[in-house]
């Protein structure tokens, strides 16, 4: 039988930047910082690299969602004659990059890959607060994915998940109260992240008392622009011998597309198409989801942990609500300690980037105040669009 492409690669080092709302470093700086880290992490030097990729790709829209290449990044390390390189925006989303990096390592088309996803959108956002809107400040006509949305008023992907948020609600009789236990754990794992940039105790109380941003949909439910850079190193399974460190192995990936972006609004609203990501998932491995020590769950806005938990088999459906009711459950001492780094909504958005390091942060052991006892599997969520999973761990 084939080996699995994951099966032939593991992360060898990880690390990120500074994260700053806003930093006083341009994001090739931070991007650098993340990457040097990241091959220290490893072992590595920049003459070992010979792959480099990211998510989406540097974008002309501003913005800050894309402000760093591929290009730049081999000039700035100093990274001679990569092999393959990638930009990637479509396909399984945000972890498109690093599905094509297993390919391409499993194939020998590289040996190590740094995967880089840089953000500039709190800087953005001092600049022009219309400019992370999906309108992007624009008054005469939209383009893409966003025209979709745009011209109903919805200028923002809270406007379109809150919608999903109303449906479970209806159709699982679930609280804000429930909804909040999200927020609120992640705030109380960030007191223990130092890189975290909301670190004040948040009570449920408080979250109930933030304003709609959209309904059922408050503040505490969304994530934050940032300006940082998360660099995650890949490498050949068979240069294990040779890392500074013991390797995190990829035991399985899951991904699927939706059609959201092209406007596709229909069926049941209380499930996304992370459906198939989940199976595509555990088809590839003999673990359970009884096996998962702790998980980072993408948490663009906290009702994707719900839908995302019960997509993966985490919890049966429409049971998502009562699991994380109270918090006792997603605790870092719970049944299933979750987004143990303060996720998006406490740590800062990196598009699901942040999740990949926290995991390697667990699974390595080096988590201090947020450690989860004896964790040796952790799987990964990405996306509320397209969708990518990973199932990671240690020997």
């Amino acid at each position: 039988m084939t080996a699995k492409p994951e099966s032939l690669v593991c992360i060898s080092g990880a690390a990120q930047s500074e994260v700053g709302r806003p930093s006083r470093r341009t994001a090739l700086q931070l991007t650098a910082d993340a990457c040097l880290a990241a091959l220290s992490d490893a072992g590595l030097a920049p003459e070992d690299i010979d792959g480099i990729a990211t998510y989406p790709g540097k974008s002309p829209l501003g913005g800050g969602i894309a402000p760093v290449s591929p290009s730049e990044v081999q000039a700035v390390l100093g990274i001679e004659n990569p092999r393959w390189v990638l930009a990637s925006g479509e396909g399984f989303s945000h972890m498109a990059p690093i599905f094509n990096a297993i390919n391409a390592i499993a194939c020998g088309m590289a040996r190590h890959v740094i995967v880089f996803r840089s953000v500039a959108q709190a800087s953005a956002r001092m600049a022009s607060r219309e400019s992370t809107l999906m309108s992007g400040g624009q008054t005469t006509r939209v383009e893409g994915n966003n025209a979709w949305t745009v011209p109903f008023n919805a200028l923002s992907p809270i406007n379109t998940f809150a919608l999903y948020a109303q449906a479970y609600f209806d159709k699982y009789g679930a609280t804000s109260k429930q909804l909040g236990a999200i927020a609120v754990n992640n705030r109380a794992n960030a007191a223990h992240n130092p890189n975290a940039i909301y670190r004040k105790p948040l009570s449920l109380d408080d979250y109930l008392a933030a304003r709609v941003i959209s309904s059922p949909l408050r503040l505490f439910d969304c994530d934050s622009h940032i300006d940082g850079s998360t660099a995650i190193v890949l490498s050949h399974a068979d240069a294990a011998k040779d890392l500074a460190r013991p390797p995190i192995r990829i035991e399985a990936v899951g991904m699927a597309i939706s059609g959201l972006w092209v406007g596709k609004f229909e069926g049941d609203f209380t499930r996304l198409d992370a459906d198939r990501a989940g199976e595509m998932l555990w088809s590839r491995t003999d673990l359970r989801p009884r096996d998962v020590d702790c998980a980072q769950i993408y948490d663009g806005f906290s009702i994707h942990v719900w839908l995302w938990l019960e997509a993966l088999g985490l919890v049966p459906r429409g049971e998502a609500c009562r699991f994380t009711e109270g918090g006792a459950r997603i605790a870092l001492d719970g049944e299933l300690p979750l987004n143990t780094g303060g996720g998006q909504l406490s740590a800062g958005r990196f598009h699901g980037y942040g999740h990949i390091h926290e995991a390697t942060v667990q699974l390595w052991g080096r988590g201090g105040g947020r450690q989860v006892k004896d964790a040796r599997t952790c799987l990964v969520s990405n996306g509320g669009y397209g969708y990518g999973a990973m199932l990671l761990r240690r020997d």
